[in-house]
């Protein structure tokens, strides 16, 4: 296969699975981590209504699904793309890095959040989603 169009699905599969992931981890967390009582998470304009209600705990889940979905996602970026696959894992990074931006704009959530998921669930889990592609090239 022409390796520009490989690196190019490397990025379209890196971020279609990333978000599947990402959404299947956002789907879930309700049956694990109910949310506070109240709340109508179905919507936006439900979440921002009751974004106040939400302890500590119920941040956990989008946490994981930002930083678990972008380490999905750069994994499969890294393993499909033939060149500069470091380049293509960290580019997953910055779309969902982008995304995350976007969603912090759109439903305000505690400084500390913010912080933790801008820092923590995006470029590092990129950057570990490549770094564990290299080290398994390694050993093949």
């Amino acid at each position: 296969m022409n390796p520009i169009i490989k690196n190019i699905l490397a990025l379209i599969l890196g971020l279609v699975i990333g978000s599947a992931v990402n959404m299947g981890v956002i789907m879930i967390s309700g049956s694990i981590i109910p949310p506070p009582d109240g709340a109508d998470v179905t919507t936006m304009d439900g979440l921002k209504e009751s974004i106040h209600l939400f302890q500590p705990k119920h941040f956990i889940f989008p946490f994981l699904a930002h930083a678990l979905g972008t380490f999905i996602g750069a994994i499969v970026a890294a393993f499909i793309a033939t060149t500069h696959k470091m380049k293509f894992a960290l580019a997953i990074g910055v779309f969902f890095l982008i995304g995350g931006i976007v969603n912090i704009v759109m439903l305000l959530s505690p400084t500390w959040f913010i912080v933790l998921d801008l820092v923590g669930a995006y470029i590092p889990m990129a950057w570990l989603g490549w770094k564990i592609t290299q080290r398994n090239q390694k050993y093949n």
